[in-house]
């Protein structure tokens, strides 16, 4: 047996037997589930699930990236002059876009939990295109601010919403992999923007406009499109699988909704009580539970520091001696990576059920960037390449431990309603990261950005510390047995590996309790 093989065995070993969900309310009816399909048919319709519902999840955050990150492609091509602001209140406007999000955060998720994401994600790419596209027009300090918070509060609950749709179409144990691959649409809507930028700046003077002008009507017009695609294609839930455009056209027949909804609710019964609307009792579960704040608390110290250096990575990446227009697709290298690199540590996260541990891998390389970046940029102007190695490094490990510490806390929660909370409290939480993290990068601290970088080094430490405790406790509780999804806990009969058929997988016979027999999980 390899070494991942006898770490896999040493974790399933200390895995407890699953908690005994509650018996029904007086209102609610038992449902005996059973697998009654073979592992073909089911590998058949979670493709066809895949095939549908990621690339276009991946389609909307990489629309959304966009949106929202080609402002520091922007400023490269002299908008702050342009518009008239200066460094500092640029950061002003960063924040504004932060606030927006944060204030209508879980007001956005508890609209998509009642009309359903279909209809609600669809609508949020037309609006945020809109705004986005609208930018290009911005002349003055009072307009920037307006379109930052305006943009900020059409996103909002874009990502909660994306997360927790995938959680109402996949299992716990496939959970990680699909939350990366849909990060993946942040990842390369970082990266694209840069290369894309490369070349839209070069229209510069195309019908008297700045270039900046441009990038913000094509991407800003890329995204309405995009709408369109959702609209056509993107189905609601299991109860409604029609897209919004199409509302009398199933995307998947009978026997694979049937498939797909009832393997879901054996692997989480507590799937099936859904409920129409989030009621008070979820939220006192949410709200008093520490260790959901934990998982709020690592995604704020992760961000902020990400989001402030993806801002400023090609001004960074100029300061080294590159050419401005350059330094944007130089500064696309290390998001490149990124993929490749989150699939990697996704992968592991999945089959090994080493949640917490990659968590703090990731963290603690983002960590290692900050302290390669405080040090290099005291180089000479001869090594610059070793500048640009520090950048590269920190693009690449700053961003894949949020969705993995999405993921690991999505297992924890035990229940849709808390889930649905807790989503959104998670990426509040990044988005206020957004705001401090505006302000990390200053006029007065560049072009070395000293100050900046040993900020960043001692909240990625403070994280790190977080993630580890957090582990721990996850430790002692399995050992404990005590109940409760735990991250990285299985059913009876699963293993780490989402793809695995086994007999004994395909047997197991839960009792789960839905709200309403007659109304599926959505």
């Amino acid at each position: 047996m390899g070494l991942f093989g006898k770490i896999k065995q040493k974790y399933l070993d200390g895995i407890q037997e699953p908690a005994q969900f509650r018996p029904p309310n007086e209102d609610e009816q038992g449902l005996a589930l059973q697998a009654d399909w073979t592992p073909e048919e089911e590998v058949k319709a979670k493709r066809k699930l895949d095939m549908i519902i990621m690339p276009l999840l991946t389609l909307g955050f990489f629309c959304l990236q966009l949106d929202r990150g080609n402002i520091s492609n922007a400023i490269t091509d002299g908008m702050m002059e342009d518009v008239g602001i200066t460094q500092d209140e640029f950061n002003v406007g960063q924040q504004m876009l932060s606030l927006g999000i944060v204030l209508f955060e879980i007001p956005s998720n508890m609209i998509l939990y009642r009309v359903g994401p279909g209809k609600w994600l669809t609508l949020q790419l037309f609006l945020f295109g809109t705004v986005s596209t609208f930018q290009s027009w911005q002349n003055s300090y009072g307009s920037f601010i307006a379109c930052r918070f305006l943009l900020g509060m059409t996103e909002s609950g874009f990502i909660p919403g994306g997360l927790w749709t995938l959680s109402t179409w996949y299992t716990r144990s496939e959970s990680a992999k699909r939350i990366m691959i849909f990060y993946f649409g942040n990842q390369l809507g970082q990266a694209s923007s840069k290369l894309l930028a490369f070349g839209i700046l070069h229209m510069r003077g195309v019908a008297d406009k700045p270039g900046w002008f441009w990038l913000f009507t094509l991407m800003g017009a890329f995204t309405v499109l995009s709408g369109f695609v959702l609209g056509f294609c993107l189905p609601d839930s299991f109860r409604n699988p029609c897209p919004t455009f199409l509302p009398g056209v199933s995307l998947f027949s009978e026997r694979e909704l049937h498939i797909l909804q009832t393997r879901v609710l054996i692997d989480d019964p507590m799937k099936g009580k859904k409920k129409r609307k989030i009621n008070l009792g979820a939220f006192k579960r949410a709200f008093v539970d520490w260790r959901l704040y934990i998982h709020v608390a690592i995604s704020l110290l992760n961000n902020g520091p990400q989001r402030a250096f993806d801002t400023y990575a090609p001004s960074i990446v100029t300061g080294f001696g590159f050419g401005a227009l350059r330094s944007n697709a130089m500064a696309a290298v290390g998001l490149f990576l990124q993929v490749p690199t989150s699939w990697l540590f996704s992968y592991i996260s999945d089959h090994f059920e080493l949640r917490g541990e990659t968590v703090m891998a990731g963290l603690f390389c983002h960590l290692v960037g900050y302290i390669f970046n405080r040090n290099f940029t005291e180089l000479g102007s001869n090594l610059r390449g070793v500048k640009y190695f520090g950048v590269i490094w920190t693009q690449t490990f700053g961003t894949f431990s949020h969705p993995l510490n999405i993921a690991w806390m999505s297992l924890y929660c035990q229940d849709s309603e808390v889930r649905a909370l807790a989503m959104a409290m998670v990426i509040m939480g990044a988005n206020i990261a957004g705001i401090y993290g505006a302000q990390i990068f200053r006029q007065d601290d560049r072009p070395l950005y000293r100050r900046g970088f040993t900020i960043n080094i001692a909240i990625l430490a403070t994280a790190f510390l977080l993630a580890a405790m957090r582990w721990f406790d996850d430790k002692l509780r399995r050992r404990r047995g005590v109940g409760g999804q735990l991250g990285g806990q299985l059913g009876a009969g699963e293993s780490g590996s989402e793809d695995n058929g086994s007999d004994e997988k395909k047997a197991v016979v839960a009792t789960a309790y839905a709200g309403n027999a007659k109304q599926p999980v959505a």
